[in-house]
């Protein structure tokens, strides 16, 4: 097997069945031999007979996995476990494939000289953006997947997006896999993002080269709830959460209240300063984004600062409660 495709999913059997029938359209050169291996993670609706009725109509092509245990990383780990393939691409339930997504993306990973590949997250053609969104403002249509960097086929100094990428299936054996405190598991106050982007930067970190390949194309679905300020809000919220768990704090400061770094207080009164004062809607919306951003760092500093008081804690609790009592 030269190509297994892994598609977590979870209560989406309708976009799911639209993913899969676009993906049973690839073109891909009959010397390459591809699966497409779905994780169902624990979905109670209708996800295991639609996946079911592709593996019956394409004997194969297509393979059930089911991952019980909660969480996308977990379901993303199991995947690359179940895996046949020696390169293994990602991408998500709720989009649909350009038939020559497959190959495009996965091309370059034959030669050696990348160790992956990430392509181009488009919005369905039907989608317009809001006024209040700068379309300029790339990492601003980030809560929409949007990933369309303007600039030709080369090396990749930034982390692709989770719905449109592809490894060299060596990496997970050599780097481990996708971290399971991160990434979305229903119903959890952990931040939902970056188990995708933490393991890439993790690669690059290391060294290794990641290519960007734009002929690689996947089409993203956009639900009204997704185009909405609120939800633009706590993304941006989450995802600041999610960089200070996955990265660290950005800087070295000196000066902590109650394990928050202070300028971060400072920060956030810079964005809403200028969120109060700004004229125009976008640029209006983009310094609100900025303080939510803010205050997800601060809280998820806050919370860091408590888990390892508990964490360092436990240990005296557990020697006094084995200590002889006279």
């Amino acid at each position: 097997m030269n190509i297994t495709v892994i598609l977590c999913t979870f209560n989406r059997c309708e976009s799911l069945e639209k993913a899969l029938e676009s993906m049973a359209r690839s073109v891909v050169p009959d010397a390459i031999d591809w699966e497409v291996l779905v994780v169902d993670n624990n979905s109670s609706d209708r996800t295991p007979d639609v996946v079911r009725s592709f593996c019956q109509r394409y004997p194969g092509r297509f393979r059930y996995l089911f991952e019980p245990q909660p969480g996308k990383s977990r379901a993303l780990n199991a995947g690359v476990r179940e895996s046949r393939g020696t390169i293994l691409a990602f991408t998500d339930d709720d989009v649909v494939v350009d038939p020559k997504w497959l190959h495009s993306l996965t091309a370059p990973l034959y030669d050696g000289e990348w160790v992956g590949a990430g392509g181009r997250v488009l919005p369905e053609e039907t989608f317009s953006l809001p006024p209040w969104i700068a379309p300029q403002d790339r990492n601003g249509l980030g809560p929409l997947a949007v990933f369309n960097p303007d600039r030709e086929a080369g090396a990749l100094t930034e982390a692709p997006f989770g719905v449109n990428m592809a490894f060299q299936k060596r990496v997970f054996e050599q780097y481990g896999g996708f971290r399971i405190d991160l990434g979305p598991l229903p119903g959890n106050a952990r931040p939902q993002k970056n188990e995708d982007s933490e393991f890439c930067i993790r690669l690059l970190s290391a060294g290794e080269r990641l290519r960007y390949e734009p002929s690689a194309i996947v089409y993203h679905s956009i639900p009204p709830n997704r185009a909405t300020k609120g939800y633009f809000l706590a993304w941006w919220f989450d995802k600041a959460r999610a960089d200070i768990r996955a990265f660290g704090i950005p800087s070295d400061p000196q000066w902590f209240v109650a394990g928050i770094p202070l300028y971060m207080f400072r920060r956030l009164a810079v964005w809403t300063l200028r969120w109060m004062v700004a004229v125009r809607p976008a640029r209006r919306f983009s310094c609100k984004i900025n303080a939510w951003m803010s205050i997800g760092q601060i809280k998820e500093c806050y919370d860091l600062s408590h888990e390892a008081k508990d964490r360092n804690a436990a240990p005296h609790r557990q020697s006094r409660r084995n200590s002889p009592h006279p």
